[in-house]
């Protein structure tokens, strides 16, 4: 059992581990897995009579998987829960993997939840170690077992057979003809491997997939297409269809095996005499190279030149690199194959091999160690050499280098530093010269170290005594010579920039001062112009006075404005002096403004002229003003009359429709003297329109003196015509509506009275709640219909109000219908005596014959008694005569 335990630590949970690992690295294979898997454990199920479909889902319950290892073991497990539920799952699959593990199995990661929760990554790992145990781990081939001992059987099968070269479970059976090989192997009737191409691999698999399936019943567990489009084919599914094979022909192995045992001890015997011989012969050339070759490296007579001492260098490079390294490997393989021989004598109870005298690997490994201390020695020594040598040729390259450098670098400087281009600069530019200057005594500065050891390492190489020392000496002290002119020169320039940047300062300063002055006085100038020439608009005549006073402001600061004009003047004057005296050779104008004195004087000049033209068009515009504001005091005078007037008698208008002064024939007379009297007020009214008509011409838009405008006025005026007219109007309809209705002056009185009292808002007319209320008051019980329908005949057009004339006609007209049907009912019973209806007879003889005919023809759309018929009783005779709306 402890071996079994080793065994398949080392066998198969790391297997497990690689499982996991490229499953995840690559999905090709979960593919090629389950196939393979669902197929064995198939090609184990059908014998208990039942197959999965589904790796994942089929297996869940556990059912199918307890009675998978009961046919792969030959052994009976614990009886199955039967339950549906999930608690009977997990118990199923746990007596699964319980008898696995008591098959020494360790599974790592695996357990019953995720195989009930269908985890296919769990499930294809668990159906893995199920194949390692059941299937792989019992396979023995020469002394090697499980994976070791399919793929040894693989090869000793497969070994006579071209283009089959099986290493490993994966991309050695791409192209078919491993598969081929072992069934022609052991049944060659089965195929003709003559015919078979290794470039055609499709063929190759599906030709030994149907062959096996058909006759080593051996089920199909991989697809032709899925190998050949996988660039590395699942090792376990390989091993699991390659492990049906082992298991076909097992029964020929055995034999086979026997056979093979023999052969292996005397190819072991014959493999040990080689390996003897090969000893002798390579210790004997590898101890002869190494005394040829130590003499060659004590050899340390040194060379003149770098060139020898370097081709000295590659030589052992050559040797390290060329030469050696086929050695180190010989004296390496020599000992594996020492070590291999001894191993193999002893694990054949064989003596052990002692080689010829003095090539013992102890012999070989000293010769060894005293060529690795020659050939350190040596090469310390050809380091040393070299190191010496470009020690000399780095100081001359170092110095050349420097010396190059420094004269490209001074090249040209001491003719830039002679230059005189100050004279004719700007002050930016003469500080861009310092500045620049300054850089360059930092450069010069910096530079002072390069010198210093351009002459250090002159001296070095002097007392090394190299051979082209003058040189070195002659051209060290040129640049010496040259330094100390670079010196002067730089401190002779610096004094004529500063000099140079001082004068321009001054000069600057005073352009600076001049334009400071000039652009504020140049502003206030062409300010003053655009005022000047500035055309006004002004409404008022505190407008324009406003105008004059600001003029007159500013005609006073003249005085001090010409002598801002002169010191600014005296400023450019000063600089043209500066340049004068000291030859200033200056490159432009003031850079700080395009000012200049001629413009100023130019500008001044104009302002003086535009003065008195500005005095004039302010005097004239100011008599023009006077006259506007006459024109305003006219017509407020009248408006403020004229309106007043217009609003008392709209008032008073108001005041006689409402109250009841007199007859109505007392208050039309009265009203109409009114109206004389508004018509005859037209004249004033023509006259202000007058008035307006020149206050338009002149251009007013307000008027302060009055609130009132000619459009109020107009407004006014039309409103109390129009009200005039109307209350004339109204009180000739009523008039007309106590005459035709027979009211008499009391009642006119009385609803004059009631419509006044419950017009609360004093508008000449009722709204719907004052009006009911009125009603009310009245003796009306109504209801809301009947409400709606008197408010239907007092307002037909829904304006939600009533007027005086719509109230007198309803009160006069529900007097009226009162009257209408005492009258009906009195003539029905005159003409119909003792009876209930009237006949057309009776119509005809009693009426006059128009209107019988009349009366007979409008009783058509009404029905008598059914006992009477072509006759009318009261409603019918009632309608007949005065209608439906009359009653």
């Amino acid at each position: 059992m402890d071996h079994y335990d080793s065994q398949q630590t080392n066998d198969y949970m790391q297997p497990e581990e690689d499982w996991d690992r490229d499953l995840l690295l690559d999905p090709a294979w979960e593919k090629q897995q389950r196939k393979t898997f669902t197929a064995w454990c198939n090609s184990h199920l059908r014998k208990a009579g039942t197959q999965i479909e589904n790796i994942e889902e089929d297996f869940r319950d556990g059912l199918k998987l307890m009675l998978l290892l009961e046919v792969i073991s030959g052994e009976r497990l614990a009886k199955p829960e039967r339950g549906k539920m999930r608690v009977h799952k997990i118990s199923n699959v746990n007596k699964a993997l319980d008898f696995i593990a008591s098959k020494g199995v360790k599974l790592v990661s695996i357990g019953a939840e995720e195989i009930v929760d269908g985890n296919v990554k769990m499930t294809l790992g668990m159906i893995w170690t199920i194949i390692l145990r059941f299937a792989i781990q019992d396979i023995s081939v020469e002394e090697t077992s499980a994976k070791e001992g399919l793929l040894l059987w693989c090869q000793r099968k497969t070994a006579p057979y071209k283009n089959v070269n099986i290493q490993n479970f994966h991309i050695s059976w791409k192209d078919g003809l491993g598969f081929c090989a072992l069934i022609h192997r052991h049944r060659p009737e089965l195929i003709d491997y003559g015919k078979l191409r290794k470039d055609d691999p499709l063929t190759n698999l599906n030709t030994a997939f149907d062959v096996a399936e058909k006759y080593l019943d051996i089920p199909k567990m991989l697809d032709a297409e899925d190998i050949v489009g996988t660039a590395r084919p699942d090792e376990k599914a390989i091993m699991t269809y390659v492990s049906s094979f082992y298991h076909a022909f097992s029964g020929a192995q055995k034999a086979e095996t026997a056979a093979n045992r023999i052969c292996k001890v005397l190819a072991v015997n014959q493999e040990n005499e080689q390996l003897m011989e090969d000893y002798e012969k390579l210790a004997s050339d590898l101890l002869e190279w190494i005394r040829r070759t130590i003499p060659w490296l004590e050899n340390r007579v040194p060379e003149n030149t770098m060139h020898a001492m370097q081709q000295k260098l590659e030589d052992f490079r050559d040797y390290r690199r060329l030469h050696k390294p086929p050695k180190v490997q010989e004296k390496c393989q020599l000992e594996i194959n020492f070590n291999t021989l001894q191993t193999k004598l002893r694990l054949s109870n064989r003596p052990a091999f002692m080689p010829s005298e003095g090539r013992m690997v102890s012999d070989i490994n000293n010769a060894w160690g005293c060529l690795e201390q020659v050939e350190k020695g040596y090469e310390e020594w050809l380091l040393n050499e070299i190191r010496r040598l470009e020690r000399l040729d780095h100081l001359a390259e170092k110095f050349r280098q420097k010396a190059s450098i420094h004269e490209a670098w001074t090249d040209g400087k001491e003719s830039m530093l002679r230059q005189k281009d100050y004279e004719t600069a700007t002050l930016s530019e003469i500080k861009a010269l310092l500045k620049k200057h300054e850089a360059f005594e930092s450069d010069l500065a910096a530079h002072q170290d390069r010198v210093e050891q351009i002459a250090a390492i002159a001296q070095e190489l002097n007392e090394l005594d190299y051979y082209d020392s003058p040189s070195v000496n002659a051209r060290c002290q040129k640049i010496c010579d040259q330094w100390d002119n670079l010196g002067a020169l730089t401190q002779k320039r610096r004094e004529a920039l500063e000099r140079t940047e001082k004068l321009l300062e001054t000069i600057d300063q005073l352009y600076l001062e001049y334009a400071k002055r000039a652009a504020p006085f140049n502003n206030w100038m062409e300010g003053a112009m655009e005022d000047l020439q500035d055309t006004f608009i002004v409404h008022t005549i505190e407008e324009i006075q406003g105008l004059t006073t600001a003029h007159e402001q500013f005609k006073a600061t003249l005085p001090d404005a010409d002598k801002e004009r002169l010191a600014i003047l005296g400023i450019h004057n000063e600089v043209s002096k500066i340049v004068q005296t000291y030859h200033v050779n200056m490159a432009g104008t003031n850079p700080y403004t395009t000012i200049k004195p001629q413009e100023i004087n130019g500008k001044w000049d104009h302002v003086r002229q535009l003065v008195p033209r500005r005095d004039q068009a302010l005097t004239e515009e100011h008599a023009r003003q006077q006259h506007n504001e006459r024109l305003r005091k006219q017509f407020g005078a009248q408006a403020n009359v004229i309106g007043p007037w217009i609003q008392t008698k709209m008032e008073e208008i108001g005041r006689i429709s409402i109250e009841m002064h007199g007859t109505l024939e007392d208050q039309l007379s009265h009203l109409r003297q009114y109206e004389k009297s508004i018509v005859n007020y037209k004249p004033k009214i023509d006259q202000l329109e007058g008035d307006h008509q020149l206050i338009q011409e002149a251009l007013i838009f307000d008027n302060k003196h009055t609130n009132y405008t000619m459009e109020h006025i107009r407004v006014g005026w039309e409103q109390l015509l129009t009200t005039i007219a109307r209350t004339i109007n109204e009180v000739e309809n009523q008039i007309l509506t106590r005459d035709a209705k027979g009211i008499s002056q009391e009642q006119m009185n009385e609803f004059r009275a009631s419509f006044n009292h419950f017009d609360r808002k004093k508008t000449g007319m009722m709204d719907t709640d004052d009006f009911r209320a009125c009603l009310i008051s009245m003796g009306y019980n109504m209801g809301e219909a009947e409400f709606a329908r008197i408010m239907s005949i007092v307002d037909p057009n829904r304006l939600g109000v009533v007027t005086f004339q719509a109230f007198i006609d309803f009160m006069s007209r529900e007097t009226a219908d009162t009257d209408t049907a005492d009258q009906v009912m009195a003539s029905f019973k005159i003409l119909a005596g003792d009876k209930n209806y009237i006949t057309v007879e009776e119509l005809r003889r009693e009426l006059p014959p128009d209107q019988a005919e009349y009366c007979i023809a409008r009783m058509a759309p009404y029905t008598g008694p059914d006992s009477v018929p072509g006759a009318l009783d009261y409603m019918s005779f009632s309608t007949a005569l005065y209608g439906e709306s009359d009653l």
